[in-house]
């Protein structure tokens, strides 16, 4: 049985998912954020593939005294990195159905921060 809180948060990821669209030029970055770890891909939905992905549970991601916030920039940082190794530069972000706020916006300015523009 669903909760409320994950129906919402599945029915408002419909929605994003309805207007969101990844391509193999401006694939989308996809945010999935646990409890404890923070997740990071990029999609491209035309051809059904992850292009790059990244997540705190990697080696180095997570060192002494780093609260979940500074995780989830160091992903962010490490998906730009990805992402510019493989030729991309522009992506559409998705963050999941979770508020633009903490652990998400985190991850995206430091892909910002990275070079990646959305």
């Amino acid at each position: 049985m669903e909760s409320r809180k994950s129906a919402r948060r599945a029915s408002i990821q419909k929605r994003i998912r309805r207007i969101v669209k990844g391509t193999s030029e401006c694939p989308r970055l996809s945010v999935f954020r646990s409890n404890k770890q923070i997740y990071a891909q990029l999609i491209d939905d035309v051809a059904g593939k992850t292009l790059a992905a990244a997540s705190s549970r990697e080696e180095g991601m997570t060192a002494a005294g780093m609260n979940k916030i500074q995780q989830a920039e160091a992903v962010g940082k490490k998906i730009g990195e990805r992402a510019m190794a493989a030729g991309l530069s522009k992506v559409v972000f998705d963050r999941g159905g979770y508020l633009y706020h903490g652990r998400v916006k985190s991850l995206a300015d430091g892909a910002r921060n990275a070079g990646l523009n959305f």
